[in-house]
């Protein structure tokens, strides 16, 4: 055999073996970022689930609130104003109760000026943020409206108490509750100059009881940290099962190649001895 005639066959089995015994690397490596994708995906979507469940329940509280304050619409602030602030007194994540009439109110456990109304006046329960009440400058305030022909009334919570409902979620998913136009978020709200990113595995679920918008992603970049995280875990494995491989390889193209090379030999003694 000529020698470029060996150098090639030498340096293509070389290239087979340093082929298979990438395979179960780039298969190990495949089946690992299809799983962790698919829990990624998995938990932003059951997280947003279970997260719509923990709102509605402190939005339930404000609903109460507003239920039980609703009878008391349309009479005389002197003579209803002990009840409502004996109402807020009673339970502490009701921060006011304020009463309406005509969409302006008239009647509040706190003092006036009474903040401005942002509700239509519609019989159906009404929920939004308040970004510019004057009771918590710089703050949120959470109104839930209820209405009853021209007469209303207006529970108020603290945002703080949706910011540590969403914090009850640990891990780095981005959960963001939208109220029409305006949003809070577990570190800010819609005053801020831009959105946190929630570009990979987004998910959006609604609230059919209380009409707000829940969000749920993972920021920009996690899922490349995420597999380079376990990569420095696995790769090590992976790559010693690849030597294996290759090993194995090497072996079996070694032992073909000596009985390739002994059965002339073997061929040419028995001739000798027969003649």
């Amino acid at each position: 055999m000529s020698k470029l005639k060996y150098a090639a066959r030498s340096l293509l089995q070389l290239l087979l073996i340093m082929g298979v015994g990438l395979v179960p690397v780039a298969s190990g490596l495949t089946v690992m970022v299809y799983q962790l994708e698919n829990n990624l995906d998995e938990h932003a979507r059951v997280t947003a689930s279970e997260a719509v469940v923990v709102i509605d329940r402190v939005l339930d509280n404000l609903l109460s609130a507003a239920s039980d304050t609703l009878a008391y619409a349309g009479r005389p602030c002197d003579r209803v104003i002990g009840a409502l602030k004996a109402r807020t007194a009673k339970d502490s994540r009701i921060s006011s109760l304020m009463l309406t009439r005509n969409n302006i109110g008239y009647c509040s456990t706190l003092p006036p000026p009474y903040p401005k109304l942002h509700h239509s006046d519609t019989q159906s329960p009404n929920v939004r943020l308040n970004l510019t009440s004057p009771s918590t400058p710089n703050g949120v305030v959470v109104e839930y409206w209820l209405a009853a022909n021209n007469s209303g009334v207006v529970a108020t919570a603290y945002g703080l108490a949706l910011r540590n409902a969403l914090y009850g979620f640990q891990g780095d998913l981005v959960m963001l509750l939208e109220f029409d136009d305006k949003y809070i978020w577990a570190r800010g709200d819609s005053r801020e100059p831009t959105r946190p990113s929630q570009s990979e595995f987004f998910q959006s679920a609604r609230s059919v009881k209380h009409g707000y918008t829940l969000k749920a992603g993972y920021p920009t970049g996690h899922t490349a940290h995420e597999i380079h995280h376990s990569l420095l875990g696995t790769l090590p494995s992976l790559a010693l099962v690849g030597v294996l491989t290759a090993a194995m390889a090497y072996w079996g193209i070694h032992r073909k190649r000596h009985k390739t090379r002994a059965t002339p030999a073997l061929n040419t003694r028995r001739g000798r001895a027969s003649s």
